[in-house]
């Protein structure tokens, strides 16, 4: 007699994409694809969430960088900005999530914001300058059409995407510090430890206590270490605070209080201010290396940052390139676009993210979470100065340094390898630049392999890609030579 096994059997269904997935998993299961990354709800919530208060800064940081004048001497409203900038995360976000299905959060590029504020406005007016992002937006997303974009991302070698990885991992580290007030431009040096050459404050001293209890939680494995980490410091900077134990001038984002009233109505007077034409002022010369510039932003600012949060998320392959890609770039330029649209400035994928990846968010339901948050945002903004920057920033540095590990991937004893590793990753917090970094690593790595005479290894978009980042160092002097600077 032939013993059956008592087990029941598993049940299996199609998940849409020939794959075979137990039955009894959720409907949301099945449409992120939570179990078959090895996640949880509970961990894409938690990622959500902490990904969020990384980011939540931008609601008002950005309406400071865009509150300049225009070309007619006009401004934007600071309360129009704050809706604006969190009404475009929130759309973004969201479509990344359930389009996408990433953990990528989405919202106004500081790059973008900086270009606009400091060479489109003073040349045209804010409506104009808006409009220019919705044109760099549609050039992205023609490129993810044609699948250009995701062409040149593939093309690039392995070694340089763990470069990227590393390198964003010290930028982030870097904009950590420098928002905590740990790191200042010295006297007589470039940088320096705190404004005098020593920590000052006890905002200083929450960050490093947050810090270290996010490394000590993480080194017990604790699972939510980093959101157990902003939690905490942020209860004890209010405690403080109501206290009166810390001057609240040493606050660089505001005493970590309630102002007025926790609710208010969003203001969209922004949304729709919009112009297509009247650029015949500023030429069509200049119009073009604004779009060029915007482009060059938005672009490859994005593509490190998705190869980045990707591969730490663990949804790359072993060649470095992301599966379903071409959605995520797709929703990417398209943030350009909604940002122009929203009066907010062009949305870009955010390094933040990584925050959230560190919590263990894998899927687009960690996007989801923090798109609602953005929303929420709309009408209750005033709770977003409760989280202090300087906790917050505990968190990037916590990030950087997990980031860092990729450089076990890495072979430091091939030159050819190194050299455009170091650069990429060096150059990135050195200039403050994504851009500037991945342009680095490009062109010393085709250099490099020509000068070994393996030209032809190279490939057709990496040559290209080294003639585009040579036009964007050349910038300077071609605009220049042209009567334009």
């Amino acid at each position: 007699m032939t013993q059956q096994s008592l087990e029941p059997k598993t049940v299996t269904k199609d998940a849409g994409d020939g794959t075979r997935v137990p039955a009894g998993r959720s409907r949301l299961d099945r449409y992120f694809h939570i179990s078959r990354r090895g996640s949880t709800v509970a961990r894409e919530v938690r990622g959500g969430v902490t990904t969020f208060m990384a980011m939540a800064y931008i609601l008002l940081l950005n309406p400071l960088i865009l509150s300049g004048k225009d070309a007619a001497g006009d401004t934007l409203g600071q309360k129009a900005l704050i809706t604006a900038t969190a009404f475009a995360a929130a759309l973004t976000t969201l479509l990344m999530g359930f389009v996408g299905k990433v953990p990528l959060a989405l919202a106004a590029g500081l790059s973008v914001s900086g270009v606009l504020a400091s060479q489109v406005a003073p040349q045209m007016t804010w409506p104009q300058a808006m409009g220019m992002c919705v044109l760099y937006g549609v050039v992205i997303m023609l490129l993810v059409v044609t699948g250009l974009r995701e062409m040149i991302m593939n093309a690039i070698p392995l070694a340089l995407k763990h470069a990227i990885t590393m390198g964003i991992g010290l930028f982030v580290a870097l904009i950590g510090f420098h928002k905590a007030g740990f790191v200042h431009r010295g006297e007589a040096t470039p940088v320096s430890l705190g404004p005098a050459g020593e920590l000052a404050g006890w905002p200083v001293l929450l960050f490093a206590v947050t810090l270290l209890a996010i490394f000590m939680l993480q080194a017990r494995g604790i699972p939510g270490a980093i959101l157990i980490g902003i939690a905490g410091g942020t209860v004890l900077a209010v405690l403080l605070n109501a206290l009166d134990v810390i001057d609240p001038e040493q606050w660089a984002s505001g005493a970590p209080e309630l102002h007025g009233s926790a609710v208010s109505m969003p203001d969209f007077s922004l949304f729709g201010d919009v112009e297509f034409g009247g650029w015949g002022e500023a030429g069509a010369m200049t119009v073009g290396m604004i779009v060029f510039t915007l482009v060059l932003a938005g672009f490859f600012d994005a593509m490190a940052t998705v190869i980045g949060v990707g591969t730490e998320a663990g949804l790359t392959d072993d060649k470095g390139r992301m599966p379903g890609l071409s959605k995520a770039l797709f929703v990417d330029g398209a943030g350009g676009a909604i940002g122009g649209v929203s009066g907010a400035s062009g949305q870009t994928v955010f390094v933040e993210s990584a925050t959230g990846v560190g919590e263990g968010a894998r899927t687009g339901l960690s996007s989801v979470v923090t798109g609602l948050f953005f929303a929420a945002c709309l009408f209750f903004t005033p709770l977003t100065a409760i989280v202090p920057g300087e906790v917050a920033a505990a968190a990037l540095v916590v990030i950087g340094a997990m980031m860092m590990m990729n450089a076990r991937h890495v072979d430091w004893a091939d030159r050819a390898t190194a050299i455009p590793v170091f650069l990429t990753v060096v150059i990135m917090p050195f200039t403050y630049s994504i851009t500037a970094g991945v342009a680095a690593g490009v062109i010393s790595h085709v250099a490099i392999r020509a000068a070994q005479g393996k030209a032809r290894e190279i490939g057709a978009f990496m040559w290209a890609l080294t003639g585009i980042f040579l036009v964007y160092f050349a910038l300077h002097p071609i605009e220049s030579w042209m009567g334009l600077r």
